[in-house]
């Protein structure tokens, strides 16, 4: 398999999930060290951060990858 249908395959994958799920989360853990009179007090927080994928990202990925795969197979 050539590494344009592997990309095809991908990018259409990546746009069927995009419309599915719409959004992924990832988390982000920061740490914090303040000076005190008393000593040194430190602080760790994890924060969530989510991104929204459009629709039209995910519709355009599978368009991408579908005219890669009629691309390369015309192409052969």
């Amino acid at each position: 398999m050539s590494a344009v249908k592997v990309i095809a395959i991908v990018l259409i994958m990546a746009g069927l999930w995009g419309l599915i799920d719409g959004s992924f989360s990832y988390s982000r853990e920061t740490q914090k060290t303040q000076q005190t009179k008393s000593g040194a007090l430190a602080l760790s927080v994890k924060d969530t951060q989510t991104v929204y994928v459009p629709v039209w990202v995910g519709i355009g990925a599978i368009i991408a990858g579908g005219l890669l795969l009629i691309l390369d197979n015309k192409k052969d």
